[in-house]
């Protein structure tokens, strides 16, 4: 059985906190630099593998929404695995979502992100 436990968002590992900060702020140069070259990310059950196809989904997941977030929660899951709950508020479909942002890393970067409800 997996030991989970809550941590707050001051504990989170910085390269966590530097990409869901960028990408708050759109600032794509900086989200893609938190991920390593053969990251994968999961969004809407569509997957995008490299950097190049990070970035191309980072430029447009959501922009045609306004919306707001907010960190509400997130879990250690593992030694590099981390599930950060984010509340986004907008103008989509339903107004309001609890996301969660499911990350493994490897070393500095994170090499996996899975983003679901």
């Amino acid at each position: 059985m997996t030991q989970h436990s809550t941590i707050t968002w001051e504990a989170l590992p910085a390269v966590v906190t530097s990409y869901l900060t960028a990408h708050r702020a759109g600032d794509v140069a900086r989200a893609i630099g938190t991920f390593a070259a053969d990251a994968a990310v999961t969004d809407e059950g569509q997957t995008v593998h490299g950097r190049d196809a990070i970035e191309t989904w980072l430029s447009d997941a959501g922009s045609e929404y306004t919306y707001t977030t907010e960190f509400t929660g997130a879990t250690a899951t593992g030694p590099a695995q981390f599930d950060v709950v984010q509340r986004l508020e907008g103008n989509f479909p339903g107004g309001v979502a609890d996301l969660h942002y499911r990350f493994t890393l490897d070393g500095d970067a994170i090499s996996r992100l899975v983003i679901e409800p």
